[in-house]
């Protein structure tokens, strides 16, 4: 199969997605992004609230990436008005603009899938943006001292003593919809990552009916590590501690290839420094179960992040 033609599912929805997706549109318009839907933090996460929605930022991201509509609309999408993204839950300051159309579209359409789906033709997206589930979840986590951090914000924002130990979604069991089922059926490789491994990632594989999908699944099965581990979610990780962390909460290792930066010659900017650290690799190895591939992936602007382009072809020669 020419690899234009390949079925490529992503599954996570932050910055991490959103870079991968920008890098990879070049190559293929055959994409499906799985968004997480447990994002309750900053302005997204007001709109949550207030509207009883599902959470739409990430969504607006991920199609503000695969947009093809004119520069002047695209800037629009991602236009955030000044002010507190941590403010009052009804307030306009600190709001993105995408955010509130989604909100609009939900009302006026009367449901959140048909919402998005406008979204993507008015915004002409290449390829596919759907949530994870038409569930409202959450999630909360069990550290390694026995505390119970519940929400996504906490967790992110590292609210909690001790290390995580395991992530649970509430309700444990939400459903998702045909279509993100039938993508992961008929793709060619599943990608997750790069993320938040806690908030982004795992709440996507926990969601039961989408695990099962990918178990099932004899696509090529890639997950990319991020660049820099976030001391308190993943302290000191390396390959084998999210492959460990991956067969703990899902049952099985899941991903054949582990792709993973190698250049940490750039320093993280000083006001960073003690939230992150690079994780280290040793290179390409093999054990049987997986295969790591190790190349030069880094945003040398910013290298908490991965270069857009690097990664995609990173990924695409991997196909």
């Amino acid at each position: 199969m020419n690899k234009q033609n390949q079925q490529i599912v992503c599954l996570g929805g932050g910055i991490g997605t959103v870079n991968l997706i920008k890098g990879l549109r070049a190559y293929t318009k055959n994409i499906t992004v799985v968004v997480s839907m447990a994002d309750d933090g900053g302005s997204a996460g007001r709109l949550r609230r207030y509207y009883r929605i599902p959470p739409p930022g990430d969504l607006v991201s991920c199609i503000a990436a695969m947009s093809n509509a004119d520069e002047l609309l695209k800037q629009l999408l991602t236009f955030r008005f000044s002010g507190d993204r941590y403010g009052e839950d009804h307030s306009l300051p600190g709001q993105k603009f995408g955010n509130l159309m989604l909100v609009a579209l939900a009302s006026i359409t009367g449901d959140f899938g048909k919402a998005v789906a406008e979204m993507e033709r008015i915004f002409k997206t290449s390829g596919r943006i759907l949530p994870s589930t038409t569930e409202n979840i959450s999630i909360w986590a069990e550290t390694s001292v026995g505390e119970v951090v519940e929400r996504e914000e906490n967790i992110d924002l590292g609210r909690f003593t001790g290390t995580i130990e395991t992530l649970h979604l509430k309700p444990e069991n939400p459903s998702t919809s045909k279509e993100v089922i039938s993508a992961i059926e008929h793709a060619d490789v599943i990608i997750a990552g790069p993320g938040d491994f806690y908030t982004t990632i795992l709440p996507v594989l926990l969601v039961p009916d989408i695990l099962d999908a990918i178990q099932k699944s004899k696509a090529k099965k890639l997950f990319v590590v991020n660049v820099a581990n976030k001391i308190f979610e993943t302290p000191k990780y390396e390959i084998n501690d999210f492959v460990s962390a991956i067969e703990k909460h899902c049952g099985s290792h899941v991903f054949d290839l582990f792709l993973v930066n190698n250049n940490t010659s750039a320093k993280i900017p000083s006001e960073f420094t003690r939230q992150y650290e690079f994780v280290l690799s040793d290179g390409i190895e093999k054990n049987g179960l997986y295969t790591i591939i190790a190349k030069d992936l880094i945003n040398q602007s910013f290298p908490l992040y991965h270069d857009s382009q690097k990664l995609a072809k990173a990924v695409y020669e991997t196909l």
